[in-house]
C-alpha cells in the first residue's frame, strides 16, 4: 500500500467529509504556534537527518516517514538527506542493518539538523559518539541563525554534549533525564519540547510526534493531522512551547 498515495487521494476526501459532517479539526489556538504566516511556507525544507554506527532505526524512521508523507500527499518541497560527522560513508544500526550515507556533511545547507538516539549507557551507540567527540564538535559548530536543531530520545544527549541544552527547556528519553538536567539542560516535562530553534522529545516513538509538531509548526494543524489518518498514529502527551 502506498500510505503516501493514500493521504493524496482517500485521506483529504476522509477529511472532508469528516467536515462535512460537523467533526472538526483541533482548533488552531489549541497547539498552532503564534506565528501564521509559517503555515504558508512555500520554499524547500531541507532536512538532515545525523546517523551514526548502533543508531536506534525508530529515532529516526518515524520522522522520516512523516515527513515523506508531507512532501508526498501535499507537493510540498521537503528535501531529505542522511548526514554523517565524517562524511559520506556505511553506517551500521543497532540492529545490524548498513544504510549507505552518500550526502555530505553540511549543516549550512539545512533547515532542519535531527539527531537520533542509539541506547545509553556504557558500550551504547551515543556514548561511543560522546566519548569520540566528533560528532559533539560538528553539531557545536553548526549551530547558527535559522537552523532548527531536532533531538530524537537520547540523541537529545549528543546535543548536550555539544553543549547546545545548556539553560534551555528540553526533554529527552526518561533514562537519561537526570543526566540531562546535570549537564546543564533546563529539564521540561512535556513529550515534545520545542524552544524555538531547538526542539527535542522523549523516548524512541516520540520521534513520531516531534515530526508532526513540526508539520503543525510549518504547515498548519490539518496537515498534521492529515499525516496521522495516514499513519493510524494519534500523537500522544503534551507539546511544551516556549511561546505558550
Amino acid at each position: 500500500m502506498q500510505r503516501r498515495h493514500v493521504l493524496r487521494t482517500g485521506a483529504a476526501a476522509t477529511a472532508a467529509t469528516a467536515l462535512s459532517l460537523g467533526t472538526p479539526f483541533p482548533a488552531a489556538s489549541a497547539t498552532a504556534p503564534s506565528a501564521g504566516p509559517k503555515r504558508g511556507r512555500t520554499r524547500e525544507l531541507r532536512v538532515h537527518t545525523v546517523l551514526f554506527d548502533d543508531v536506534e532505526e525508530q529515532d529516526f524512521a518515524g520522522p522520516i516517514e512523516v515527513l515523506g508523507i508531507l512532501a508526498n500527499a501535499g507537493n510540498r518541497r521537503i528535501k531529505q538527506s542522511f548526514v554523517t560527522a565524517e562524511g559520506p560513508r556505511t553506517v551500521r544500526t543497532s540492529s545490524g542493518m548498513h544504510i549507505d550515507v552518500r550526502d555530505p556533511w553540511a549543516p549550512e545547507d539545512a533547515d532542519v539538523l535531527l539527531v537520533p538516539g542509539g541506547g545509553y549507557g556504557k558500550g551504547s551507540g551515543v556514548d561511543d559518539e560522546i566519548k569520540r567527540g566528533v560528532l559533539p564538535r560538528a553539531l557545536a559548530r553548526a549551530e547558527r541563525p535559522g537552523l532548527i536543531m531536532g533531538g530524537v530520545c537520547t540523541g537529545v544527549m549528543v546535543l548536550s554534549a555539544a553543549k547546545i541544552t545548556r539553560g534551555r527547556p528540553c526533554t529527552t528519553h526518561f533514562a537519561a533525564r537526570e543526566d540531562l538536567a546535570e549537564q546543564g539542560g533546563k529539564l521540561t516535562y512535556g513529550r515534545v519540547v520545542d524552544d524555538g530553534d531547538l526542539i527535542t522529545c522523549g523516548g524512541v516513538t516520540s520521534g513520531l510526534d516531534l515530526a508532526l509538531w513540526l508539520a503543525e509548526r510549518l504547515y498548519g494543524p490539518e496537515t498534521a493531522l492529515r499525516a496521522e489518518m495516514v499513519l493510524e498514529y494519534e500523537r500522544r502527551g503534551t507539546v511544551w512551547r516556549a511561546d505558550g
